[in-house]
Parts: C-alpha cells; structure tokens; sequence
C-alpha cells in the first residue's frame, strides 16, 4: 500500500521484502531514499541501515518502528539514520519527513528524492455542514490573521492536525512552512535535538548538521500534536523557547532567533495533568491564547453522508480503484453508528470497504463482512436498552 501511495505522489519506488533483496536491489539501483522496518524476515533494518551506510553513506534512511522499539529507533539515529516514524503512521506524516529533505534550509549533504509536488494539503479534507463544524469554521476565520498561540481541543481522530494547517493557511504566514509535530511518538533523549537542531559533532550520532522544528518553521506555523507526552524538561525548553522567541542548538555557540507561531492539540484533560505535575501551568497558560473545541463525530451525524462520499473519492484515487458509492441501506448503517474513532475511522473503515469490494456499489452485505461492529451496532445498542 505504501509503495501504490508513493507512486501516486510521482515517487520511483521498488520494494523488497528481505535484507538479502534490499542489499542487491540497493546495489543495482542506488536509490535516494530508503524506508526501512526495523524488523525483517531474514534480520534487522539496523543491520541494513549500517550496511548501507557502510557502503553508501549518501542515501537517506528513515526507519518505521512500533511505539515498542522506540530505543531501538534512538540507536538507529546514532547510526545514521536521517529519522524514524513510529507506526501506525499516515502516509502523510512520512511525506512531510521526506519533503523536509529537499527544504532549501536543510544542511545535510544527500540527494533528494525523485518527486513531483504532491496535492495540495488540504485536498484530503471536506468542510462539515453541521451547526458544530460551521462554529469551529468561524473560530478560524478570527484566530487565523492574527498571530495567537491556538491550543485545539477534542478526540483522537476528529481532525484537529486539519484545523491547524486551515489556520495556517488563512494566516498572513501561508507562504511559509507548516511544520506538524507528534509529540506522542518524541523520545526524551531526542526531543531537544529535534525542536532546536544539533551541531555536527555535538554528540555520539551528530554526524550532520540538523536543524529543528523551530528553525525549519521560522516565518511559519508549528504544530505540537499531543503536546501533554512531552517531558517536563522539554517543557521548560519549549516555554523558554517561546518566551524568547530564540533557540540554541545542541553544540552551538549562539542563539537563533526564530518568528515562529505555535498551534497546539490535544486530546487529555489538561487542568488535570497540571494538577497532577504532569505539565507546566506556565507553558498552559502561554499556549492556551486562543481555544476551538472540535466536536466529536456523533455529535454530526449529518455530515457522516458527505465524508463518506470525499473519503470514497480518495480512496478510489489512492487505492487505484472506480466505485461508484453505497447503496441507500449502508448509507443508513454509517449514520446510525456512533464513530467513537470520529472522522479517522470512518476514513479507514471506507478505505477498507473500498479496498476489498468487488462491485460498482458498497453493500450492507460487505460492511457486515468488513466491519461486523457497524453492521450490528443498532441491534447490540437496542438489546443494551
């Protein structure tokens, strides 16, 4: 699937499943970049990631790891690997690493990848008609031209990432970058090399020099992602970085300044993390300018209908397929179900209706194969009555 997405996005991909076929396909081809699991049939993608910087040191390597091996991801880092991404990941969370790659800032002496420009970011998103997200349309339009920190609250899955790149792309900064963080997936050891950037050197593993979130988003728009997984130490560096609106590199002489606006989200109780000693009230407060609520999807039943129909538009395209819709009775089971994973489940469930059907029309018969939970969720929500 990965490899059908990136060719879409006009990538030249080759895939292999083993690190005995990756060794000779990379002997053969010599690719730009290559994106590795750590864990393969026949060894570890750390055996390969130094293997080939061993023989290649010029090819870039991002390596997929579970949230498990985190440590693991840290080692590869150290040798060599330009980042990781933890699974389950969206393609465009890799994206955005690979498009960092040919940022005209960045400092690492590599080749770029062979690609065209993508879709614009915000293709893969529909606007709700609901009263809910016509309220939250509202809010955007008054944050987005001024230059407040936003802090977007909701469930996992109603969009809040699509939230702040609307913000960003309303704002008078739409010509520069917007830079999407996931503090959830951030190691502790790595996090203040990743805001602020390291000088070649500076530690076991600096073997470039790399610059951070805030410098690749100078003139532009961050975006933290589950801001209250961040360490209490990183915290403090984040609090100072925006109090200062200056970052200093690790092995750096010098501060940088840096005119960068922050938007945030989460999806925890923040008061009670602070009261907890979980997060700095500071650092709350000093993100807290500005708050839209997203709602969650149960709460839009009426827009269920329109993000079906977008995400079947996407997933034809994406997943190289031509269904024609759904049949009037699973339009019916998609609104009678509560969507407790919001709009990123239904996304997926019509991905995988798309990916397995076999007809013009998606019937109730194959989201009852596919999704058996939607199918009977009115019975079992009728018998629990």
């Amino acid at each position: 699937m990965l490899k059908t997405w990136f060719t879409k996005k006009g990538f030249e991909v080759r895939a292999s499943l083993s690190v005995a076929d990756a060794k000779k396909e990379i002997e053969t081809s010599q690719p730009n970049l290559i994106i590795s699991d750590l864990r393969l049939p026949d060894g570890s993608g750390l055996d390969l990631l130094k293997w080939t910087k061993d023989k290649y040191p010029e090819i870039v390597i991002i390596m997929m790891t579970s949230y498990a091996d985190i440590q693991t991801a840290v080692e590869s880092i150290r040798a060599g690997a330009y980042d990781y991404i933890a699974k389950p990941f969206n393609p465009e969370q890799l994206l955005e690493k690979i498009n960092a790659l040919n940022s005209p800032g960045n400092t690492k002496d590599k080749k770029t990848p062979r690609t065209h420009k993508g879709a614009d970011p915000g293709s893969d998103y529909v606007h709700g008609n609901s009263l809910e997200y016509k309220k939250v349309y509202e809010y955007v339009d008054l944050v987005a031209p001024t230059n407040l920190a936003v802090f977007i609250k909701g469930e996992s899955g109603v969009g809040k990432e699509h939230i702040a790149q609307l913000i960003h792309e309303k704002s008078h900064r739409t010509s520069a970058p917007f830079i999407p963080v996931d503090c959830g997936t951030m190691s502790k050891e790595l996090s203040a090399s990743e805001f602020f950037g390291h000088i070649k050197g500076s530690f076991t593993g600096a073997i470039n020099n790399k610059k951070g979130h805030f410098e690749e988003a100078d003139g532009g728009t961050l975006f933290l992602d589950e801001i209250g997984n961040l360490s209490l130490d990183t915290q403090m560096q984040l609090l100072r970085a925006l109090q200062e609106k200056k970052i200093k590199p690790i092995g750096a002489n010098k501060e940088i300044p840096v005119n960068v606006r922050v938007v945030v989200a989460t999806n925890e109780d923040m008061e009670k993390a602070i009261s907890v000693g979980r997060f700095r009230s500071d650092l709350y407060h000093r993100i807290n300018e500005f708050v839209i609520e997203m709602p969650p999807l149960k709460k839009c039943m009426e827009d269920v209908v329109l993000f079906a129909h977008h995400f079947l538009k996407i997933a034809n395209r994406e997943i190289n397929k031509n269904v024609v819709g759904f049949d009037e009775e699973t339009l019916n089971l998609l609104q009678r179900y509560n969507w407790p994973g919001n709009i990123r489940e239904l996304r997926n469930v019509i991905f995988r209706l798309v990916l397995v059907v076999h007809e013009d029309t998606i019937t109730p018969e194959l989201v009852k194969e596919c999704t058996p939970n939607i199918y009977h969720y009115k019975q079992m929500e009728n018998a629990t009555h």
